[in-house]
């Protein structure tokens, strides 16, 4: 299991050490204390510090792990882009993808599309089911389907029922 801080993106660091430190917890949020002073330069106390500060003001909302499926297959990724008849009485759209397991995240957004639905699945065959599952509720107009070939970049935090990313020890303390 790989851990991954959820880092706030809201402000920038006090100075590049700090930018340092958020660098390797994004990559490892499990190394050590010492392990991360001898990469910045710094002791394992300082860099306990500095962390504790970069939580306090808010640049480290949390810690969280990403999980992998267990079984060793990789996971299907796929973008839903779906349109709706009518977007200002869609909810029961919303409401159809809320119990589908495999919807990761659904945003709605401005503009041609109505919602952006990312979808995780075992295999394809699963993601055509959940396709054709969303395309028969009431008010779906029309669904373009992306499937995800690679994920370059992963920042995805998991969040609490709260919208609150899980908060969890210092790591390596």
């Amino acid at each position: 299991m790989n851990r991954q801080a959820g880092i706030s993106v809201s402000k920038s660091p006090r100075d590049d050490i700090d930018a340092q430190i958020l660098a390797e917890l994004r990559r490892n949020a499990r190394i050590s204390l010492a392990q991360l002073g001898d990469q910045v330069l710094l002791s394992r106390n300082a860099v306990r510090q500095r962390i504790e500060r970069l939580e306090r003001d808010g640049f480290i909302k949390g810690y969280t792990i990403k999980e992998s499926t267990g079984d060793g297959n990789p996971t299907v990724n796929a973008v839903l882009l779906v349109q709706r008849h009518d977007r200002m009485r869609g909810s029961d759209v919303i409401a159809g993808l809320r119990a589908i397991p495999e919807v990761a995240t659904c945003d709605v957004v401005s503009g041609e599309l109505d919602l952006v639905v990312r979808v995780e699945a075992p295999d394809a065959a699963r993601i055509q089911a959940i396709w054709r599952q969303v395309s028969e509720f009431p008010g779906v107009r029309d669904i373009t389907t992306a499937l995800s070939l690679s994920t370059v970049i992963d920042r995805h935090v998991p969040r609490t029922a709260t919208g609150l990313p899980p908060i969890s020890p210092h790591p390596g303390v």
